[in-house]
C-alpha cells in the first residue's frame, strides 16, 4: 500500500502498542479524545499532549490537517497502521481517525516517554 500524503514519518510497531496502551489508560481515566474533530479541538485548546492518527484514513482529507497544527503548537503526534484498531483501544466498536490523550492516567510515564520522542521535530524521516 503506498503511503498516504499525511503521514509524515513511520511508526515502529513497539511504539504504536505503547500509544494503544496509553490510549486505554486515558480512557479509564476519561483523558481521551475520540475523532478527528474532538481531536482537533483539544489541541486548538492546548489540552491534548498527544495526538494518535490511524494511517488508513479514506479520504485522506480528514485527517490531513492534524500533523500541521500538531507541529504549529508543538504537540507530539505519531501514527498506528489501522483505525480499527485506534477504535478499539479508545473503547469504540468502530474505528477512529484520531484520538488526542489529554490525561494518561496510570500510563503517565509512557505518555511521558512517546511525547520526548515524537515531538514535532525530533521524529525519524521515512
Amino acid at each position: 500500500m503506498a503511503t498516504k500524503a499525511y503521514v509524515k514519518f513511520s511508526t515502529p510497531a513497539d511504539v504504536q502498542a505503547k500509544a494503544l496502551q496509553v490510549i486505554e489508560a486515558a480512557k479509564a481515566a476519561n483523558g481521551c479524545r475520540k475523532g478527528t474533530n474532538e481531536a482537533t479541538k483539544a489541541i486548538e485548546r492546548g489540552e491534548a499532549k498527544l495526538v494518535i492518527i490511524a494511517e488508513d484514513v479514506d479520504p485522506e482529507e480528514i485527517v490531513m490537517h492534524l500533523p500541521a497544527i500538531c507541529t504549529e503548537r508543538a504537540i507530539a503526534f505519531l501514527y498506528v497502521s489501522s483505525k480499527k484498531d485506534l477504535g478499539l483501544a479508545a473503547g469504540l466498536k468502530v474505528g477512529t481517525a484520531a484520538v488526542a490523550v489529554t490525561n494518561a492516567g496510570s500510563a503517565d510515564s509512557i505518555l511521558k516517554d512517546l511525547v520526548s520522542k515524537y515531538v514535532p521535530g525530533k521524529q525519524e524521516k521515512s
